[in-house]
């Protein structure tokens, strides 16, 4: 079994829904998880805003106007009459369930059921679409087997039960289509996977099934080593271990969910990031498979928030350590890097929710300093085995940089360079070209 991953950009159009159907394997099992087609989402989160600030009228003019995109659609994806018609009591009810909760105190709960309408809209016009082509295909709802528990996390056992249990209903069907990025809470009530939850969502429902492979199909040719968007010369990375991705994918390469790779990791299921644009391009493969001691490639993660706590109590101290990290989780903010000195501990966070109450918290250790518009750059590789020369030529790369703070020998992955968010891009260009370039050269 494999499981195949389509972006909104993937699945945005009509032209690339069918450019999708193409790239389906019809000798071999295959379960499709789709996001909803691009736009659809934030077109979702406005409605859903104005219905917080009880503006009905706006709300319903948003509505108004995503239906008649979806309209849109059916005219230029089905050529059939019934197609047509099924595809529109689909978009018809679809949007009945988001006028639903117009007239109703708008909650959590009201947004989430809102949000779902994207990935229910565009699996059910994929597999209606696949009718209409003669593919036989069973659409399988992922409320009926995606659950996460109260701590926000993959209920793996049960996923994997109810998964098997619907699959085992359809012992001669190969084409299977799901929704990625919705599920049901702990209390059985709709919810998500957070922005980009389609990539966890094939990883998951890949670790339940035990996957031959995951492929996650997006608009770009795999990870690259550097960000396109700031850098012209990059190029794709053929091969990464499950490590190296979890680093990048944390630290912002933006190509994939950062939690998905755990789940494929734990059962070492190979993830390949593929690009429906190029289909035939090699893209990425990302697998427990050791690929070389080198920098394979460099990311950079913005709204970092950093953190100083200075006392002299730390001098010979045991217990502070664990008494900052106390407040932290009371908070259930997680921490990016740390570097210590006999009378400092300065941190990062990328969640300042609850900076405030962390401050306050913090300040009966001592004195406080808080630091913000920062970005980690975060270089990662398997260069730290018996290799010398490579942090040196990262450093050397950055001698004109400004470095706030840097973390080094917690992975032997990462190297993590906290800098200013002005001085972003001129780190990631100079790692370019004293990392990348030379190398090349050479």
């Amino acid at each position: 079994m494999k499981i195949m991953k389509f972006g909104g950009t993937s699945v945005g159009s009509a032209e690339r829904m069918g450019a999708v159907s193409q790239l389906l394997p019809t000798q071999e099992p295959v379960i499709v998880v789709l996001s909803a087609m691009s736009g659809t989402t934030n077109h979702l989160v406005q409605i859903g805003q104005q219905l917080a600030q009880q503006d009905q009228a706006q709300a319903e003019r948003l509505t108004s106007q995503l239906e008649d995109r979806y309209k849109q659609v059916i005219t230029e994806l089905y050529k059939q009459d019934a197609s047509k018609h099924k595809a529109k009591q689909v978009i018809d009810t679809t949007f009945q369930d988001i006028r639903a909760c117009f007239g109703t105190p708008f909650t959590p709960a009201s947004e989430k059921i809102i949000l779902a309408q994207g990935e229910l809209l565009s699996t059910q016009l994929f597999q209606i679409y696949q009718e209409e082509q003669g593919t036989p295909s069973v659409l399988l709802p992922a409320l009926e087997f995606m659950r996460i528990t109260e701590e926000e996390e993959p209920d793996q056992a049960y996923i994997r039960e109810k998964l098997l249990q619907q699959l085992a209903q359809y012992p001669d069907n190969q084409l299977f289509i799901t929704q990625g990025y919705i599920c049901r809470n702990a209390q059985g009530q709709i919810d998500n996977l957070k922005r980009g939850g389609s990539d966890y969502s094939a990883s998951i429902i890949g670790a339940a099934l035990r996957a031959q492979e995951i492929q996650i199909w997006t608009d770009i040719d795999g990870m690259h080593n550097n960000d396109p968007r700031i850098v012209k010369d990059t190029y794709p990375i053929a091969e990464l271990s499950f490590d190296e991705a979890a680093e990048l994918a944390y630290f912002g390469a933006k190509i994939l969910h950062p939690s998905s790779i755990l789940p494929a990791q734990q059962f070492k299921i190979p993830v390949r990031l593929l690009n429906t644009m190029q289909p035939a391009a090699t893209g990425t493969l990302i697998s427990s498979k050791k690929s070389g001691n080198s920098i394979k490639a460099v990311a950079a993660k913005d709204g970092i928030t950093a953190i100083k706590i200075k006392s002299s109590r730390m001098l010979l101290a045991y217990g502070f350590l664990r008494s900052v990290f106390e407040v932290f989780e009371r908070f259930k903010t997680p921490i990016d890097m740390i570097t210590t000195s006999e009378v400092a501990v300065s941190l990062t966070i990328d969640n300042d929710t609850h900076l405030s109450a962390i401050t306050d918290a913090l300040q009966r250790f001592g004195s406080v300093e808080i630091d913000t518009d920062l970005s980690i750059i975060c270089v990662v590789g398997d260069f730290m085995e018996d290799k010398p020369g490579d942090a040196l030529r990262v450093m050397q790369s950055l001698k004109d940089i400004p470095l706030r703070m840097i973390s080094y020998g917690g992975s032997k992955n990462n190297i993590s360079l906290l800098v200013n968010t002005s001085q972003k891009n001129n780190a990631l260009l100079a790692i370019n070209e004293g990392v990348f370039q030379e190398r090349r050269l050479s």
